[in-house]
């Protein structure tokens, strides 16, 4: 009696190949394996080496350099850096939010299909037989959450390293005020959540090419550069009220988190604009990758 069925689909025109009875393609390439894998890989651990070490190499030049001052009447979030740990945790996010954030999150979603496919070992999953969407998937949901994890690991770190010299207190705001220890850490979180949201569109255009090509470098840098022109676009004040398209005209909405009375209404727009751009990318990858001929 045969034992054959006729299920999954195959690496190259997606029609329906012979496998073996009890197969269940909700249990390949699970997401735990897929994340072991990567988190092996030397370049999360370079990446993670390198945001933990931002807070020291911030201390280090707040040592050298003395008290962080502005070079006018108007005080700014970098001016209140040495008062607390919570304010050198908010100030590392902020001078990493513009483009160092961007680095992990275009590195985990980028390079991993193309890595893949660059060392042709692509065809042999989707043959093991792993279906398309679920391979997809399982690498989408583990990019994502390194990606996540890069992003809380900074603020982490940044707020031990400066609790451990500065001390545990309040976050000072610029404007004026201070928000309690406890209130300044849930603040914090949101401002995490914004900043990870924001980043969906960088994941989502990270995501796309890496399914396009065979070059994990070009579809981690296709995606940075995109973002740094979303960026250029968004200083040109002659497009107007055309930059609140630009998911980077809404890249620093979570400041209005870090204030006495929280400002939403930014960061509900910002959400709404990278939702949505993510959302139509992570389909084009989905669909694309779905008729893709895999020679490699």
């Amino acid at each position: 009696m045969s034992t054959l069925t006729e299920r999954p689909e195959r690496p190259g025109a997606g029609e329906p190949l012979a496998t073996a009875s009890g197969y269940r393609a909700s249990r390949t390439l699970p997401p735990r394996v897929e994340l072991v894998r990567q988190l092996k890989r030397r370049r999360t651990l370079v990446m993670g080496g390198i945001l933990a070490a931002l807070p020291f190499v911030l201390l280090v030049a707040f040592a050298i350099g003395g008290e962080p001052g502005g070079r006018s009447d108007r005080l700014t979030l970098m001016d209140t850096a040495t008062a607390s740990g919570a304010n050198f945790a908010a100030v590392n996010l902020f001078v990493s939010a513009g483009f160092l954030l961007v680095i992990p999150v275009a590195l985990f979603c980028g390079d991993t299909v193309a890595s893949e496919a660059g060392w042709s070992s692509l065809r042999y999953l989707l043959a093991a037989p792993v279906p398309r969407a679920r391979l997809l998937w399982s690498k989408l949901v583990v990019g994502l959450g390194l990606s996540l994890a890069a992003m809380v690991l900074l603020p982490v770190v940044a707020l031990a390293v400066g609790t451990a010299a500065y001390g545990w207190g309040p976050l000072e705001l610029p404007t004026g005020g201070a928000l309690d220890p406890g209130t300044a850490a849930q603040r914090l979180v949101v401002v995490v959540a914004y900043l990870f949201v924001s980043q969906l569109v960088t994941a989502g255009l990270a995501f796309w090419l890496s399914t396009k090509t065979d070059a994990p470098l070009g579809a981690v840098g296709g995606a940075v550069g995109l973002t740094i022109v979303g960026n250029v676009l968004d200083a040109v004040t002659a497009l107007g009220d055309w930059r609140d398209f630009l998911p980077a005209h809404w890249q620093f909405a979570w400041a209005d988190a870090v204030q006495p009375t929280p400002e939403w209404s930014g960061m509900i727009q910002g959400t709404a604009v990278s939702v949505t751009y993510a959302l139509v990318l992570f389909a084009l990858a989905f669909r694309g990758f779905a008729r893709k001929d895999v020679v490699s």
